[in-house]
């Protein structure tokens, strides 16, 4: 009935009574995502219907009554089938301002319009195959740069920017060809990490370092949702930049990582939206090389350097012991480099690990990320190694007992999922410098064998790849300790008592007759 009534008023064509009729159709659907088969044709009637109205001069208001209907019937693939011509996609080019003629964004009582023609044809490209085909033939991926490059530096247009990249990202996960169109025909990789910069209000302080505000306000809900779309959008472009790229990519790349650590080092409106903004931050580093990783660590400023040797002026040269645990606690600084971004990815990390569900799409992005900052960067892996492998003390509970980071780690090395075992494991044997000994010290050989059965190490020895030769130094407890650590387990064990010490005389000789009888019968020749 609904559908029968928004259609009689449609095709009357009086626009006062279009916006009434479909502003009620719409708040009525507004939740709607399933819709009944009997009324299939006149949904596909009602959206014929509503195009044929947007291409008329029709006050904005009833624009966008009629846009939203059509954004709402659009979530259903089978009504798009028919609706889907090239003709209705250019009226909502136009409506959408993609069309190169539009050379500005100036009247904010179109921004509307826009917004509803873009979330229209978000779902019209996602539910629609034809659609896809002719956003090829249209070249939509370059219309939505020339947008986004209007909404660039302009402020209250962030839901114009957010739905451009929303369609943008998925352009380029249903279509690879797009990616590289978008990597170096239209310059995507510099304008989508421009977009970062804006939405972050990025200041400079030197060609790869950025202000942080530590005192600043969050970023706030539309700034998130727009850079949590242009971070899907740049994982796309560069899905296959780790493999292979030319050295004159190097300095956008480490821009890129660079905006990417100042990203790691702010906060969301709420505690769920920054983990997601760091989710997609730490995805889209995944596909850095990892030459270029080293912007995410930084030589401490000035400021910072002062403020480091003022705390510890401040104790007094009598308690070296107290200024050393001054330093192992400024978890943030190692070797004079700023480590905040590391650190923050390690709690990341060891959030997913806590969450006990998703590893695979949860936790081996940043398990793989981590272990190839670790493999390339040797003030990263020798921070996390602290973090991660402190130096042992007591030995006394498994390597897999406990709450520690460590005790996470070895325990997703017996994981029934193969491949989060092995990026678990592989993270550990590269903290060790892939060194065989120094892995069994932390993990034990049973939570090892399946690692070092893969890589022909059960002999021991190390891996293929070179590390400095810096030595472990062992605590004096585990030296005391490590003659009675049982191999296989990792830990302490107390000595087993010698059951002949509790046998009487008599006992023993019984006991060795015994011996002796099965060795008889051992050697003896078989018939």
């Amino acid at each position: 009935m609904d559908e029968e009534r928004a259609l009689y008023i449609v095709r009357a064509g009086e626009a006062g009574a279009i916006e009434r009729v479909l502003r009620d159709y719409s708040d009525k659907h507004r939740a709607t995502f399933k819709f009944e088969s009997t009324d299939e044709d006149k949904r596909k009637k009602l959206c014929e219907g509503i195009f044929k109205v947007l291409v008329k001069d029709i006050p904005t208001t009833c624009q966008v009554s009629c846009l939203e209907v059509l954004r709402i019937l659009s979530r259903d693939k089978k009504v798009l089938v028919p609706v889907t011509t090239k003709e209705n996609m250019q009226i909502l080019l136009r409506l959408a301002k993609l069309n190169e003629s539009d050379d500005s964004l100036e009247k904010m009582s179109e921004f509307p319009v826009i917004v509803e023609s873009l979330k229209c044809l978000c779902n019209i490209v996602f539910n629609s195959q034809m659609a896809q085909q002719l956003s090829l033939e249209l070249n939509l991926a370059a219309k939505l740069c020339n947008l986004l490059r209007k909404c660039k530096d302009r402020k209250f247009i962030s839901d114009i920017k957010c739905f451009d990249l929303r369609l943008l990202f998925l352009l380029s996960l249903l279509h690879t060809d797009i990616r590289s169109q978008l990597r170096y025909e239209l310059q995507g990789l510099a304008l989508l990490t421009q977009i970062l910069e804006s939405a972050f209000s990025i200041k400079w302080t030197d060609e790869y370092e950025s202000a942080i505000d530590r005192n600043g306000p969050p970023l706030s809900p539309q700034e998130t949702d727009c850079a949590i779309e242009a971070l899907k959008a740049l994982f796309n472009v560069t899905v296959d930049s780790w493999k292979a790229h030319k050295e004159s990519d190097s300095h956008q790349f480490r821009v890129m990582a660079a905006v990417l650590r100042h990203c790691l080092l702010i906060v969301g409106p709420t505690e769920d939206k920054t983990e997601e903004l760091h989710s997609n931050a730490v995805n889209l580093l995944s596909n850095v090389p990892v030459s270029c990783l080293d912007v995410l660590i930084c030589p401490l400023t000035h400021e910072e350097t002062a403020q480091e040797a003022t705390t510890l002026d401040e104790l007094p040269n009598d308690k070296p012991a107290e200024k050393e645990t001054v330093l192992k606690n400024n978890t943030m600084v190692y070797n004079g480099m700023n480590m905040e971004a590391i650190h923050v990815l390690l709690n990341f990390m060891e959030k997913r690990i806590d969450k006990g569900s998703s590893y695979r799409e949860g936790l081996t992005p940043v398990l793989s990320l981590l272990t190839e900052c670790s493999r390339a960067h040797r003030n990263i892996r020798k921070f996390l190694k602290d973090q991660v492998l402190p130096p042992l003390r007591d030995v006394t509970n498994r390597p897999e007992v406990g709450s520690t980071v460590r005790n996470k780690l070895v325990r997703l090395m017996t994981h029934v999922d193969l491949g989060v075992k092995q990026i678990a494991a592989e993270f550990l044997f590269v903290l060790c410098k892939e060194r065989v000994d120094s892995l069994l010290k932390y993990t034990g050989y049973g939570n090892a064998a399946g690692l070092l059965a893969a890589r022909g190490l059960l002999a021991g020895g190390r891996g293929d790849n070179w590390y400095s030769e810096d030595e472990d130094t062992d605590t004096e407890e585990y030296k005391n300790a490590k003659p009675n650590i049982n191999l296989i387990t990792g830990h302490l064990e107390e000595p087993m008592p010698n059951p002949i010490d509790e046998m009487t005389e008599e006992q023993k000789e019984y006991e060795a007759m015994k011996l002796v009888n099965m060795l008889d019968k051992l050697s003896r020749p078989c018939h």
